[in-house]
């Protein structure tokens, strides 16, 4: 009785939570005249008239294609390089590898907005301002300090057997991380992934100070734009943000097991 309790409740919150995106996919598909009349209405088919005026017309698609390109890309290049160097810090004992350790996770402790002079100035010396390596750079490299802590600890917990057992069947160190070692930590790299591909998509901060061309902009800043010009037109704005919501969405539904893995991997042991 007990767990059928927890089980409505939980799916009454789950309801609860997902009625606002029902709603914003629902009217995405309504005129403006329509959704004033009848906020909560259902819309009369599924026409697809917002999506493409939100596509063609307010520069949508080149938003998402420069999401697209540098949150790829900056979640890809931070998790091979997070993984090169969590897995000696998690594999191997040398001297300075506490050290090492505590330089890492001394990145999360500081918040990264307050360097934003220095680094506009870097980049403006590498003439990487206003351009979407730049920010791919940027990204990468705020994403390692926590990629390493979460991938060291691990490649920490996995039994030391492996390593012998690979060191007596011939292996390499690196056929050791890569046939042996990598695919143990799947989970570990999911859970990484998608931690940094949500807020990195949802940035505003840094497209805002680094970009200047407006084909350059990614969707966090041209969204700005975006409402800017579409204030009056409320279907295609629900149409737009319906858009920005897909890739999370999809990247959630295909990693949910997963994350869930490596959330709890450490209590299986």
């Amino acid at each position: 009785m007990k767990a059928l309790s927890i089980k409505a409740l939980l799916w009454g919150y789950a309801v609860l939570s997902m009625t606002p995106l029902f709603v914003m996919v629902l009217s995405s598909f309504r005129q403006t005249s329509e959704i004033f009349d009848d906020p909560l209405g259902l819309p009369n088919g599924l026409p697809l008239g917002n999506y493409v005026k939100a596509w063609t017309e307010a520069s949508f698609s080149t938003y998402v294609v420069n999401s697209v390109i540098v949150v790829v890309s900056a979640v890809l290049l931070g998790a091979v390089v997070s993984l090169l160097a969590a897995y000696p810090l998690g594999r191997s004992v040398f001297g300075g590898r506490s050290l090492f350790t505590a330089y890492f996770i001394s990145g999360m402790t500081l918040p990264a907005h307050l360097g934003v002079l220095p680094l506009l100035y870097l980049l403006e010396s590498l003439g990487l301002v206003d351009s979407l390596v730049g920010l791919i750079l940027v990204y990468a490299a705020g994403s390692i300090p926590f990629n390493v802590f979460v991938l060291t600890a691990f490649f920490r917990q996995l039994p030391h057997e492996l390593d012998e057992a690979a060191s007596l069947d011939g292996a390499g160190p690196f056929a050791t991380f890569w046939h042996v070692m990598l695919p143990l930590v799947r989970p570990a790299v999911a859970t990484v992934v998608v931690f940094q591909f949500v807020p990195l998509w949802n940035d505003f901060f840094y497209p805002l100070v680094l970009m200047r061309d407006e084909t350059k902009l990614t969707l966090s800043v041209g969204l700005t734009h975006f409402f800017g010009e579409f204030q009056n037109d409320w279907g295609t704005l629900f149409a737009g943000l319906v858009m920005t919501t897909i890739p999370l969405v999809v990247l959630f539904v295909l990693a949910t097991r997963q994350i869930v893995a490596g959330l709890t991997a450490g209590m299986n042991r």
